[in-house]
């Protein structure tokens, strides 16, 4: 009855996924008839209707609703376990599936997944860019194992660990006339020109409240939704634009400039979830994350 009640487990939440019997058994790829009769078995063995067939879309029932909350926690608790037991604590193989908000990949995830196929070639490593609300949410659900964002109101469940403190700064071409080791005031920019990270970044809405409160109105001139578009812009036009200074590390061309007052600083977090199984290669990227923070000197949290 064991396998059976995992087979109506997946076929009850197909169902309420699709609110659809036909689709529902076109993606489990069995016939209908087949679908709704298992279903039916199912209710039957409860004891109580848990799908409501009346209208157009076939919608969990109140206990359905309940039922299938709990279906999908056994399954992805039932996939971390099967996880658990086929990890290889010697990394000869294994699997990491990381999401990020967007500007770390320019400055922290190459380098790290970088000496992490260094010293463990057999690892995999799916790498997805996000919003925090995507990234937690794919926590809940088993569908990643690390996270990478800014410490926030996190949603339940969501366990955090602070890594360090990201600083913003005014990033140039390295010979503009603004490279300097001087603070420049935050007003020289207003009416200025500046090459900026799209609306899409939360960096942006970050950027766009610090001129805000400062009164500062620069005029837009590009807007990028990707960071190495925008460092090519500042390379090749003299624009400036507003970036983690961290960026500026490995690229010669690019100089931070301090303002004054500063840009509002935010801790980097590393997110999991709560109780859940680490596998061997999440643990080796974690520990290759803490020593490529120390080496590189940056502000701790």
């Amino acid at each position: 009855m064991a396998a059976l009640e995992l087979r109506h487990l997946r076929y009850l939440l197909a169902v309420a996924e699709h609110g659809n019997f036909t689709r529902a058994a076109e993606d489990l790829r069995i016939s209908q008839p087949t679908l709704s009769q298992q279903i039916k078995q199912l209710e039957r063995t409860l004891g109580v209707q848990l799908l409501d067939r009346t209208g157009r879309t076939v919608r969990p029932t109140d206990a359905g609703a309940v039922y299938v909350e709990h279906a999908r926690r056994a399954l992805r608790d039932l996939a971390a376990a099967e996880r658990a037991v086929h990890d290889l604590q010697d990394l000869s193989q294994g699997h990491l599936r990381l999401a990020v908000t967007p500007t770390f990949t320019a400055y922290l995830i190459g380098p790290v997944i970088a000496e992490l196929h260094a010293r463990h070639p057999g690892i995999t490593v799916t790498l997805t860019e996000a919003t925090q609300d995507r990234i937690e949410a794919g926590l809940t659900d088993d569908e990643v194992d690390l996270g990478i964002a800014f410490t926030a109101i996190h949603q339940p469940g969501i366990a955090t660990t602070p890594l360090f403190t990201e600083t913003l700064s005014l990033v140039t071409a390295a010979q503009h006339p603004t490279s300097r080791h001087q603070p420049m005031p935050v007003h020289n920019l207003d009416r200025q020109q500046l090459a900026l990270l799209s609306t899409d970044f939360a960096t942006r809405s970050h950027i766009d409240a610090y001129f805000t409160r400062h009164r500062v109105h620069p005029r837009i001139a590009v807007e990028a939704n990707s960071i190495q578009a925008l460092t090519e812009i500042v390379q090749r036009t003299g624009l400036a634009t507003v970036l983690p200074d961290a960026i500026t590390h490995d690229h010669d061309y690019l100089t931070p400039v301090s303002l004054d007052p500063p840009l509002p600083s935010r801790t980097v977090t590393l997110l999991t979830r709560e109780g859940a199984y680490l596998s061997a290669a999440a643990r080796a990227f974690i520990r290759l994350i803490h020593d490529h923070v120390t080496a590189r000197s940056y502000t701790p949290t």
